[in-house]
């Protein structure tokens, strides 16, 4: 099976020119298929972050090959997978990265180890897989080439797999813990829309946030503008995680928040 689309995810950021050469590496090799660049701005080596970013995205792409290189172990034994999703294919370093998307994509079907060198590049830098490995194969996949013939079948069981966030739901009360923080400063939650519903937590209640060694009034609301630019606001997000922000301000910044750091939010009873 062919893909018309190649989506592409990394922390490489755009001041230097490695997305342009595995660019140019997946247009030698299949010219036909379109790259769509989901994030290069991934915080370096941010494995969760790029997870995260991946898999709220995937729900909204074409079926493609999905092209991610968040790597702080290139050129050490981790391996390099082709992950086959029940509606994609995924490639990338198997560090826990390319799982919430596979999931997100229907859960995984088969992973292959990339060790086939017909589908890398005759040299291969130690440190530079995205270029060598990653890209070739994501182009030659999307050209038609089957998984199989990447390499030898691996046992997805033993796929790795970041840990799962913890949430604690009961009534007025919603332990969880903050799983990424997007470029407007605003604080995503491992918790759900569903998990502020059973808190009781309806849009108007006014509570306190604990995180970060302080604790604040936040308000529950649907729209950035319903509290004031100094009031925490509680809201569910566009991929349906609970997060908090702040109206024109920064909420991470207020807080100092950062990626796996707990945070309570108390509503008091109607």
């Amino acid at each position: 099976m062919s893909y018309d689309w190649i989506s592409f995810t990394t922390d490489y950021g755009i001041d230097d020119g490695f997305v342009g050469a595995c660019e140019g590496v997946i247009a030698r090799i299949a010219p036909a298929p379109r790259v769509l660049h989901v994030s290069h701005t991934v915080p370096p080596q941010d494995v969760r972050r790029g997870g995260v970013i991946l898999a709220q995205a995937v729900p909204y792409l074409p079926s493609a090959v999905h092209l991610a290189v968040i790597d702080p172990g290139v050129g050490t034994d981790r391996r390099g997978m082709v992950v086959v999703a029940a509606e994609g294919l995924l490639v990338g370093p198997d560090n826990g990265l390319l799982i919430p998307a596979a999931e997100m994509l229907g859960g995984v079907r088969a992973a292959y180890e990339l060790t086939e060198p017909a589908y890398q590049l005759s040299r291969v830098s130690a440190t530079f897989h995205g270029r060598d490995v990653f890209a070739p194969a994501a182009a030659h996949l999307a050209a038609g080439i089957a998984p199989e013939n990447f390499g030898a079948p691996v046992d997805v069981a033993t796929l790795v797999r970041l840990p799962e966030p913890e949430t604690l739901v009961e009534q007025g009360k919603l332990t969880t813990e903050i799983l990424s923080v997007d470029s407007f400063g605003n604080i995503q939650l491992a918790a759900t829309g569903a998990d502020l519903d059973a808190a009781g937590a309806t849009p108007g209640i006014t509570g306190h946030a604990n995180l970060a060694g302080r604790s604040v009034t936040a308000t529950v609301g649907r729209t950035f503008q319903e509290t004031g630019p100094d009031t925490l606001l509680v809201y569910v997000d566009s991929a349906g995680r609970v997060a908090l922000a702040v109206d024109r301000g920064s909420a991470a910044t207020d807080f100092s928040a950062v990626p796996g750091d707990q945070v309570l939010l108390l509503f008091a009873r109607p």
